[in-house]
């Protein structure tokens, strides 16, 4: 597949089977995660992969709110990866507080989308989950109070498997040359 049908065919899938997602699909995922670039090589991430069913069931319902009713997909989905966010390197560090950007929520988000790219290619749909109770997730999966969860990606096999047409801004509108104007 070329990148562009790649970045194309990847979307937010929100409706999954009852399949089990192979380690085999999920370790690739992950292994484009580790390659992905970060701020001075600091790969500031830890990936918790939840497919046991027991701790499944537990994490589907601190993803799922029904008071609000976000993220009911959730409660279908056969597997989840939890990314956590580590310490960064000195380097990086002293970058980020130099340039005040938070280069590790940079480094993340191109990590996650290594991911999603890598589970679309091999079939398999994913989406960025920014909403859940992250202190309860921690307790479950044991993961230290002083550690933070920066995004969650559900992971599985798409059950509508229908590619909706991209809905996005004109290239002209959102690029120019040289110059802002």
């Amino acid at each position: 597949m070329k990148f562009l049908e790649l970045v194309n065919n990847r979307q937010s899938v929100r409706t999954y089977i009852n399949k089990d997602v192979e380690k085999e699909k999920i370790i690739k995922c992950i292994e484009a995660a580790r390659l992905a670039p970060s701020a001075c090589n600091a790969q500031p991430w830890k990936f918790i992969i939840v497919n046991e069913k027991n701790t499944l069931l537990k994490i589907r319902n601190m993803i799922y709110d029904p008071i609000i009713g976000i993220n009911k997909f959730a409660l279908e989905c056969k597997c989840f990866i939890i990314i956590v966010k580590e310490k960064r390197n000195l380097t990086s560090k002293i970058g980020e507080i130099v340039k005040k950007k938070d280069y590790s929520s940079i480094d993340i988000g191109i990590a996650c989308e290594h991911i999603c790219l890598q589970a679309c290619e091999l079939g398999l749909g994913t989406c960025i989950i920014g909403w859940f109770k992250e202190n309860k997730i921690k307790e479950i999966l044991n993961i230290p109070k002083n550690k933070e969860i920066s995004l969650i990606i559900s992971l599985g096999y798409d059950e509508m498997n229908i590619k909706r047409k991209k809905v996005r801004k004109d290239l002209n509108s959102i690029v120019t040359f040289n110059s802002y104007e």
